[in-house]
C-alpha cells in the first residue's frame, strides 16, 4: 500500500506535493519522495522516514518545476531500508520517464526475466515498480520508434502495458518534455482519481489530497482508463483495457483510506458506519445486549463502525483507550536482536471504563491476532467483569498479493481455524466477526456500479484470475525483508538533487 499524486500546474508545485503527500501519509510511512520536472531536467529527493522528517527546507529549494509526482511508501516487496527503493523511478529513455506506483504485481518475477531476455533492459532492484517503469517505458519506445510523442502514442502504450502486466496498479509517471500520465488496472483494484482548481490539475489516490489542498474533486479515474495531462494542462483521457470491471479492495474501506474521502463514488465514512449496523445484527445473535454495559473501539478507524453499532443495541459509546501517536521506531544496536514494541506501548487504557464491567471492545479487522490478544488482556487488567470482540471485517483467512502487507498463511490468526478456536487463542468471552456477504453488501449498497469487490484477503478469491498457490508462495518469500544496518550499494538510480 501507497500513495501517490501527480500534478501539473502553472506555478512551482513542490510545496504542493509536499501538503498532499502529507494528506496521504497514513498510506505509508517507510519512505516518501518527490520529483519536479524544469524544462526538460529532473529534480529528485526520497528518502526513508515519514514525509515532515524526508524532507527539509533546503531539498524544496532544489525541487522546481510546475510539474511534478510524490510518493509516500509502505513497502509490500523488495527492501524495506534501501532508499534506493523508494519511488519516485527513473528511466533515461524514452525521453526520460519518473513514475509512481500503488499496487503489487503478481508476474514482476517473469516479467524480470522477460526484461533481460527480450526487451534488453535492467532491473537493479527488487521493486516491481522498477519493473513496470521498464515495460511502460519500452512499450513508449516501441510505439513512438523515435518519432515525437502524442497522446494517441501514449494510450497505445498503455494499452500494450495492461496487456503484459498482471496484478494491481494505480500509476502516475511524468515523461520529460511531455506531461504526466496516470493509468489504473482493469480491475480498479488500487484507487486513484482527479481533481482540479484553476491552473492545477492535481491525481492522487484518494480525494482527501485534493480537498485540503483546495482542489475540486472532479472524478475517478475508471478501471484501464488512462488520462494524459501535457504541459498546458489539457487532459487527454482514453479507456485502454480489453474488458475493465470496477472490482475495488474492500479493505480500503474497511482499514486503508482515510475516513474523509470518498473512493469510487463511496464515503469511507460511510461504509464504516453501514459494516457497524450490519455487526449489530451479528452481535444480536451472539451476545444479547442486556450482558453488554458498554462499547469501547479500539483506535482509530473502527470508531465509525463502534459508534453506530453502539447506538443500534442502545448502549453507550465510550472510548476506553488512548493512542500515543508518537512512539517511534526501534533502533537495533549492534549485537542486539530486534525487540518488539508491545501494545501498551502505542495504547493505554482509561481504567474507569473496564472496571466491573461486561465490553465490547470493536476492532475494524483482526489479522495476526497477536495485538487482540494483549488488549484483551489489558482490558482484563482494567477489571473488566467480561470482554466481548467484535471485528466489522470477516475472518482474515487468506494473503493479500495486490499491495497490502498482509503476512503468510501462517501467520493469519485466522487461517485453517474456526471462531471458537480464534477466540481461545485471543483469550476473549465471546467472538463475533462480520461475514462476508454482509461486509459486500454493506458497502456495495452506496455505489450499484460496483458489482463485486477484491475480498481475496477474506474470501480467497482472486479477482485477476490468474493466482496460484505457487504464485502466492513466491509472493510471500518476495516480502518486505532486510536489515538496516546492511550496507546500501544500489547506486544508480537518480541520484538526490544537491544533497
Amino acid at each position: 500500500m501507497c500513495g501517490i499524486v501527480g500534478v501539473v500546474s502553472n506555478a512551482p508545485v513542490n510545496q504542493l506535493l509536499y501538503d498532499a503527500l502529507l494528506l496521504l501519509q497514513h498510506r505509508g510511512q517507510d519512505a516518501a519522495g518527490i520529483v519536479t520536472q524544469q524544462e526538460r531536467k529532473f529534480f529528485m529527493h526520497k528518502a526513508k522516514g515519514m514525509v515532515r522528517d524526508a524532507f527539509r527546507t533546503r531539498n524544496m529549494r532544489s525541487l522546481p518545476g510546475n510539474c511534478g509526482l510524490g510518493q509516500v511508501r509502505y513497502p509490500t516487496a523488495g527492501n524495506a531500508f534501501s532508499e534506493e527503493e523508494a519511488q519516485p523511478f527513473y528511466v533515461n529513455a524514452p525521453f526520460g520517464i519518473v513514475l509512481v506506483h500503488n499496487g503489487n504485481l503478481t508476474n514482476a518475477h517473469a516479467l524480470k526475466a522477460e526484461l533481460f531476455s527480450a526487451d534488453h533492459r535492467h532491473i537493479n532492484t527488487e521493486s516491481d515498480s522498477e519493473v513496470l517503469l521498464n515495460v511502460l517505458a519500452h512499450e513508449i519506445g516501441e510505439t513512438t520508434r523515435g518519432l515525437p510523442l502524442t497522446p494517441h502514442d501514449v494510450f497505445e502504450a498503455v494499452r500494450k502495458v495492461h496487456r503484459r502486466i498482471k496484478g494491481s496498479y494505480a500509476v502516475i509517471a511524468m515523461i520529460a518534455g511531455h506531461g504526466v500520465l496516470a493509468f489504473r488496472d482493469p480491475f480498479g483494484i488500487r484507487p486513484l482519481c482527479m481533481g482540479v482548481t484553476d491552473g492545477t490539475v492535481m491525481l492522487a489516490s484518494e480525494s482527501v489530497a485534493m480537498e485540503g489542498t483546495n482542489h475540486k474533486f472532479e472524478r475517478n479515474i475508471q478501471p484501464g482508463e488512462a488520462v494524459f495531462i501535457d504541459l498546458q494542462g489539457q487532459v487527454h483521457a482514453q479507456q485502454c483495457a480489453d474488458h475493465p470491471v470496477l472490482n475495488p479492495c474492500i479493505f480500503e474501506f474497511v482499514y486503508l483510506a482515510r475516513p474523509d474521502s470518498v473512493m469510487d463514488d463511496i464515503s469511507v465514512y460511510q461504509a464504516r458506519l453501514n459494516l457497524g449496523e450490519s455487526l449489530a445484527k451479528r452481535v444480536i445473535s451472539t451476545v444479547p445486549p442486556s450482558e453488554i454495559d458498554v462499547v469501547i473501539p479500539i483506535p482509530e478507524s473502527s470508531r465509525p463502525s463502534a459508534a453506530q453499532l453502539a447506538q443500534l443495541l442502545g448502549l453507550p459509546y465510550r472510548e476506553g483507550f488512548v493512542k500515543n501517536r508518537y512512539v517511534g521506531r526501534t533502533f537495533i544496536m549492534p549485537g542486539q536482536s530486534v525487540r518488539k514494541k508491545s501494545v501498551r506501548q502505542k495504547l493505554n487504557v482509561i481504567a474507569s471504563e473496564f472496571k466491573g464491567r461486561n465490553v465490547l471492545l470493536v476492532d475494524d479487522s483482526i489479522v495476526r491476532g497477536t495485538t487482540s490478544k494483549e488488549i484483551v488482556q489489558m482490558a482484563r487488567d482494567a477489571g473488566a467483569n467480561k470482554v466481548y470482540m467484535a471485528s466489522a471485517a470477516p475472518p482474515v483467512r487468506f494473503p493479500n498479493v495486490y499491495g497490502i502487507d498482509m503476512p503468510t498463511p501462517e501467520e493469519l490468526v485466522a487461517h485453517n481455524r474456526t471462531v471458537e478456536e480464534i477466540r481461545q487463542i485471543i483469550g476473549c468471552d465471546a467472538l463475533i466477526y462480520q461475514d462476508v456477504d454482509g461486509m459486500k453488501r454493506a458497502i456495495g449498497s452506496l455505489n450499484s456500479n460496483i458489482k463485486d469487490f477484491d475480498a481475496s484477503c477474506f474470501d480467497g478469491v482472486y479477482v485477476t484470475g490468474d493466482i496460484t498457490l505457487e504464485d502466492i508462495q513466491r509472493l510471500n518469500a518476495k516480502r518486505v525483508g532486510g536489515d538496516e544496518n546492511q550496507e546500501d550499494n544500489s547506486r544508480l538510480a537518480l541520484p538526490n538533487h544537491e544533497d
